[in-house]
């Protein structure tokens, strides 16, 4: 058994509560695995269709790598809403049990008023064309999208297997909890 299945089955050993293994446990296991020297790595297989650079992480503590427009032409995109679909040339190969997260990058956000449309956009695990991002541009000018721009960061996160939830219908759910339906800004501002 691999790390990664070992620490997959200790995650469902956690939120199972007919088994007393707990996060504290979980993290005094694999508490090697937070520090540089003894990390692991987990392989992920990509194409490069673009001649821009290879997906890379800029700083130790980038939690994302940027995504640059791979394009023929510019793309305009025009002001107060306009929208636009920027591929990368970029496609991968994600294992079972991740997804790739597409957000925003904050300097376009601050700057220009570009964001991510579906922010955070969802590349699951078994999508394998190229990795596209939907730009909305809510400034008041319009904004020229180049070949080679940072349009967008994107995140390897994990998930847990859709195998092990059973969706169970019911005539009601509980609202035995704090907030019960309260919705939107049903928690305050402080």
């Amino acid at each position: 058994m691999n790390i990664i299945d070992k620490m997959r089955e200790k995650i469902m050993d956690i939120i199972n509560p007919d088994v007393e293994y707990s996060q504290e446990d979980f993290d005094n296991e694999f508490s090697n695995m937070n520090t540089v020297d003894n990390a692991f790595k987990l392989n992920i297989k990509f194409a490069n269709k673009s001649n821009n650079y290879n997906p890379r992480y800029e700083t130790n503590g980038s939690a994302g790598f940027d995504l640059r427009a791979n394009l023929d032409s510019d793309i305009v995109i025009p002001a107060k809403g306009g929208i636009a679909i920027i591929p990368t040339g970029l496609y991968f190969e994600l294992p079972s049990n991740f997804e790739m997260q597409i957000r925003p990058r904050s300097g376009l956000a601050a700057k220009h008023g570009v964001t991510v449309l579906n922010s955070p956009g969802t590349i699951d695990s078994d999508y394998r064309g190229e990795i596209q991002v939907i730009l909305i541009n809510h400034g008041d000018f319009y904004f020229t999208v180049a070949h080679g721009d940072r349009i967008a960061q994107a995140v390897v996160a994990s998930v847990i297997n859709q195998n092990i939830f059973n969706f169970i219908q019911v005539q009601d759910v509980s609202d035995d909890t704090k907030r019960s339906s309260g919705g939107f800004g049903s928690t305050g501002l402080r």
